[in-house]
Parts: C-alpha cells; structure tokens; sequence
C-alpha cells in the first residue's frame, strides 16, 4: 500500500519542480561530459547538483517529487562507487578501463534522462 501524498499547493509545486529541473540540467552536464570524448564537465557542477539534492530533499517529503531526490541522488552514488571499483582496470591499459567507464557513463546518462522525462510527465520514480 502507498503512503498518503502530501498536498501541496501550486507554488510549493512549481518550487520544486524548478528545483528539480536545476538539478536534472546540472546532473545531464556532467552525463553528457562523460560520455563524449574530451569532454569533461566539472566535478563541481556535480557537487552543487547534490548538495541542492540533500539540502532541498526534506521539503519534497511526502509527495511523488521526494522520489526525484532520491532517484537522483542514488544515480550519484551508484555511479560514483561503481567508477571506484574500475579504477584499477586502467592499470591494466587503457581500453578496458574505458570501456567500463564510457558503459557507466552512458548508464548514468539514461538515470538522468530516464528521471528528467518521468518528472517532466508529472511521474515518481520507482524506489
């Protein structure tokens, strides 16, 4: 059984959808960088992108964009420890570290778009 939905009135609404929006555009960024070669977006764009994803999570509670923050926020770590434990594959040369980290980044890619069209829509994200 779902939890109730908090109601929320327009402006809270449109709040947080601009909220999420910024934070989508900075995450599709930093995705795009790394998917394309010699493009590298800033660590930092990233480090705002959560930062405003921790700090506005909380006025979210409760309704279908809480589950925004979280997708978003999960997408960040999940691709953030998967690049730790293929790091030591560019020890080995070069193309396999590549490979595996151009397969995360197109996969991070997707997480980002894949949250940006559902919030578009008026969707949650799956938990």
């Amino acid at each position: 059984m779902a939890a109730a939905e908090v109601s929320m009135d327009p402006e809270r609404q449109q709040q947080l959808r601009t909220v999420g929006m910024i934070s989508y555009i900075l995450h599709a960024v930093v995705a795009i960088g790394a998917v394309l070669p010699g493009v590298q977006a800033s660590v930092f764009l990233l480090l705002v992108a959560v930062l405003i994803d921790l700090v506005k999570r909380g006025d979210a509670a409760g309704t279908w964009q809480a589950s925004h923050f979280s997708w978003r926020l999960r997408s960040v770590a999940w691709a953030g420890v998967l690049y730790l434990l293929t790091s030591p594959l560019w020890l080995l040369l070069l193309a396999p570290g590549w490979i595996a980290w151009g397969l995360i980044s197109i996969w991070f890619l997707y997480r980002v778009l894949r949250g940006w069209g559902a919030m578009n829509a008026g969707r949650a994200m799956p938990l």
